[in-house]
This record gives structure tokens, C-alpha cells and sequence, in this order.
């Protein structure tokens, strides 16, 4: 016979193995001040106070970059390669993002941006916009092949990938299957050189990241068997180090060849319009993305058929790692638009087949909250259902978790001790039934 109490004693520590996962945000505790705010933002709970301070459950994190984005002191440590790192190749590639081109005032010509990587050390640039392209023009075939299950759930903000695969598995299924733009640039970026005659071993490749969760992404090889790029750096240590070399230029090498129809993916909504589909809905900002999330898995969207989220306020241009205020930064990339041509790169330009832009692995259904032991984790289950029937359920957070359920979670699941009480329970039952407030 079943026995709840047996399989509970069973347990051995935390089954999520938080180590495993890569720590893409840190805590300064010197500097958190335990205000809670975290908590109640982070749309995967994975943050809790502990003894005055915040901690991160690196296993439910999603390298949203929200707790950054929200906490009041600056404790929030977002985690990258430091720009040493490129010294370790003889041939320096460096990957630009279309979102990074906003943060620069009274830029006339993007090349004068690219010029200068030069003079900070990379030996070549390559436009993620130009991946960006190729991407949107793959998806317009595999909407006219008419085959994938709708609405289609775009894939290129690494943050709502790992929300799908932890909170919404259902939807596992809508996601579009092919690979972010930063990872076909890569490719491209590492053949176009290798054409050159640099031996691969000579190439590192480095992409300029606006967040955090593509620091998470590439590095952990989400979507890829292989990690074509070797290094993630911030937005903004390079900007600071790209200011001083811009001004000291007199002109510029004309080296971008990346179009409208991929500079416009650093806002919401310009990957939906690259996909040339009508019937589109774009949300940004995480609160936002999880309520589409939950309306699509309740099958309250109609008529939908393809969805773009981004993580982060306006898209990549509202990433934690840039400089510039995101509606700032999107104003400036409408005024640079002008500037370029519609389609800078065709996909018969480049003779790779569409198996080329396809993702290589999609992330399947995440380590259920319980573990993945059936028996135990049902175990579990009516443990944190009993434990919830005796709490107030205020949500309150006074506790350090950011939900009684999630207090409930901790107990059962090992990472407070199995004696724990809900502060507010413990004071009502002080006061004869009656709330101190």
C-alpha cells in the first residue's frame, strides 16, 4: 500500500541539483538589503530570503534578468566572460546584435560603430541582424508549408524558452523549431572565416549580449549540439570601451550589409512582421509574457497564429546588460532605419538549406518541481496540498518565499528545515484566531 510518510522519509536532500545549472545572475550580499522585491517579481519563484538576504534556486532561474532589472540596490550581479577573454584567440570575431546600435547618440552611420571593433582588438564583425534575416525568411517557408502546429511560439528570446519548458510543457509543441539568430550568425560568422584559411582552433567568437539569458543560452548550448561561440560579453563594457574609439575616427569602412527586415528585430514585434504572417500577436516585459503564456495554454487566444515574447521591456533593446533606456533606444533604431536596405541578404545567397537554420535540439519538458520519481513526487504533491490547507494563504512573502505554495514547496522539498511555520499562522493561533492587523 501507498504510504505518503515512507516516501517522504525516502528523500535524500534537495533533489534539484542547483549546481548543475549556470549562475547567469549572482548576489552581492553586502549590498542586498532582503527587501523582498525579487521575490515577488520573478515569474519562476525561484528567489527566497534567508536570513535577511536573497537567494536563487538556480535550478527554476531563467536568466530573465527581472530581479536585476528590479532591485533597489544593485545586488543583482548579472554574470558574463570579462573582455580578457578574446587575448585567448589569434582571430577575433565579434558578433553585434541589432539592439546594440541603439545605445549610441548622434550616430549617423552604423559602420563607424563596426570600424572601431576593429580598433578594440576583434579582426572581424558579423551582424546578428543578418541571421536575423535569414531566420524571418525560413519562417515564411515553413508557414507556407502549412505544417507546424499553430500558433506558432517564436524561439529567439532564450528567457521564454525556459518558461515554456518549466511552466507551460504543454505548449512545448507550438515552439518554432529553428535556431536564434546570435547561433546562425555564429555558424556563418565561423565559415565565412574559416574561408579566409584561419585554422578553426585560431577563431573565437564573441557575442555582444543585451541580457543575460543569452549568456545562459550560449554557454549552456540550448538549442545546438555544438557552441559555436566561445564568449559572451556585456553590452556595456564594450560600449564604454567603443565611445573613446568612435570619436577618434575620421570615416568608416562600409561593412554592414544587414537590412530593415533584421534591424527591426531588436524591438517587440519586428520578428512577428519579418514573418510576414498577419494573424500575429508580440508581447515583451516578463509579467506580460506569462499572461499570454497562460491565456494560449487555456485556449482563450483565437484566431493567433503566430506569438513573438521577449522577456525584456521592448525586446532586446530593453536587455539588462545595455546602457540606454529601451524607449530610447528603439527611437534611435526608427531614425537609423532609413539608413538601410530593405533585405540585406537573401536565403538563395547564402546556399544553405533550410535543415541549416533548424534548431538542433528544442528543450523538452524541465525536471518536474517534485522530481521526476513518479511515486515520490506525487508523494510530495499531497504533502505541499496538506501543508497549504493550514496556512493563511496571504501570499504575504514575511515568510522569505514569495508564495505559501512555495513555502510549502521548500519544506517538503528539504531546502528549510522540515519544523518551519508560516510566521502569520503562528500569530493568528497566538491571538485566539484574531489577525494581529
Amino acid at each position: 500500500m501507498f504510504c505518503l510518510k515512507r516516501a517522504l522519509s525516502e528523500q535524500k536532500g534537495v533533489v534539484m541539483s542547483e549546481l548543475k545549472r549556470l549562475h547567469t545572475v549572482t548576489l552581492d550580499k553586502d549590498k542586498c538589503i532582503g527587501c523582498a522585491s525579487c521575490i515577488k517579481r520573478c515569474p519562476t519563484e525561484a528567489i527566497r530570503i534567508r536570513n535577511g538576504k536573497a537567494c536563487v534556486i538556480y535550478d527554476k532561474c531563467i536568466a530573465c534578468g527581472e530581479c536585476v532589472r528590479i532591485c533597489p540596490s544593485n545586488a543583482k550581479i548579472p554574470s558574463y566572460d570579462k573582455f580578457d577573454i578574446v587575448n585567448n584567440y589569434k582571430y577575433k570575431v565579434a558578433l553585434i546584435a541589432p539592439s546594440f546600435y541603439g545605445q549610441f547618440d548622434d550616430i549617423k552611420d552604423i559602420n563607424y560603430i563596426l570600424t572601431a571593433f576593429r580598433n578594440i582588438g576583434f579582426d572581424f564583425v558579423y551582424e546578428v541582424g543578418i541571421g536575423a534575416e535569414l531566420v524571418s525568411q525560413v519562417t515564411q517557408r515553413l508557414f507556407a508549408d502549412d505544417k507546424l502546429k499553430k500558433p506558432i511560439i517564436s524561439t529567439a528570446c532564450p528567457a521564454v524558452l525556459e518558461l515554456v519548458s518549466q511552466r507551460f510543457e504543454n505548449l512545448l509543441g507550438n515552439l518554432l523549431p529553428l535556431l536564434a539568430p546570435v547561433d546562425v550568425a555564429a555558424k556563418l560568422a565561423r565559415e565565412k572565416v574559416a574561408k579566409r584559411g584561419v585554422a578553426e582552433e585560431d577563431i573565437g567568437v564573441f557575442f555582444i549580449s543585451p541580457c543575460p539569458a543569452k549568456v545562459y543560452a550560449l554557454k549552456a548550448g540550448c538549442t545546438v549540439n555544438r557552441n559555436y561561440v566561445d564568449g559572451v560579453l556585456s553590452v556595456a563594457e564594450v560600449y564604454m570601451k567603443l565611445v573613446t574609439e568612435i570619436g577618434k575616427l575620421d570615416d568608416a569602412r562600409n561593412l554592414s550589409e544587414m537590412g530593415i527586415l533584421g534591424l527591426q528585430w531588436a524591438s517587440s514585434g519586428g520578428e512577428a512582421a519579418g514573418a510576414m504572417c498577419r494573424k500575429y500577436l508580440a508581447a515583451d516585459g516578463i509579467e506580460n509574457v506569462v499572461n499570454i503564456l497562460e491565456a494560449l495554454e487555456n485556449g482563450s487566444l483565437k484566431d493567433v497564429e503566430f506569438v513573438e515574447l521577449n522577456a525584456c521591456t521592448s525586446g532586446c533593446v530593453g536587455g539588462v546588460l545595455n546602457v540606454e533606456n529601451p524607449f530610447v533606444a528603439r527611437a534611435r533604431l526608427r531614425q537609423l532605419r532609413q539608413k538601410f536596405p530593405q533585405v540585406g541578404i537573401t536565403l538563395s545567397e547564402t546556399g544553405k538549406p533550410t535543415s541549416y537554420f533548424m534548431a538542433e535540439k528544442l528543450p523538452e519538458h524541465g525536471e518536474n518541481t517534485f522530481g521526476n520519481d513518479r511515486t515520490l513526487a506525487f508523494a510530495r504533491l499531497l504533502a505541499v496540498q496538506e501543508m497549504y490547507k493550514k496556512l493563511p494563504k496571504k501570499d504575504c512573502g514575511i515568510c522569505g518565499a514569495p508564495s505559501c505554495t512555495a513555502f510549502c514547496e521548500d519544506v517538503v522539498m528539504g531546502r528549510i528545515p522540515a519544523d518551519s511555520v508560516c510566521p502569520i499562522a503562528v500569530g493568528t493561533a497566538a491571538t485566539g484566531g484574531k489577525s494581529d492587523g
